[in-house]
């Protein structure tokens, strides 16, 4: 499973979320599971059961630190298929780099 989310606090007196995004995404890259953060959303990889627990986890921390939390999840399910954190992103660039017909 290659899963996409983004976690927020919501509803605190602050505007900036950038402390509670950052504990969050501490806590996706000591899972240990191969992952990445972009400016929108954090990817991570692996089993369903561990990606999931993962992204609860993170939740939790930014509970902790506001009354509301916002989620979103995109999933990309292909059992059998590993790697794809990096390896789809490389079919795209392999595409990008053949001359254009």
């Amino acid at each position: 499973m290659l899963l996409a989310f983004s976690v927020a606090p919501a509803g605190g007196e602050s505007d900036s979320v950038s402390a509670a995004v950052a504990a969050a995404v501490r806590v996706v890259r000591e899972s240990g599971l191969p992952c990445e953060t972009n400016s929108m959303f954090t990817n991570i990889e692996g089993e369903w059961d561990e990606v999931m627990a993962v992204v609860k986890r993170a939740v939790d921390v930014v509970a902790a630190t506001a009354p509301r939390v916002s989620l979103v999840l995109k999933a990309d399910i292909r059992p059998g298929h590993d790697g794809q954190i990096q390896a789809k992103v490389a079919r795209i660039e392999e595409h990008l780099s053949q001359n254009p017909e």
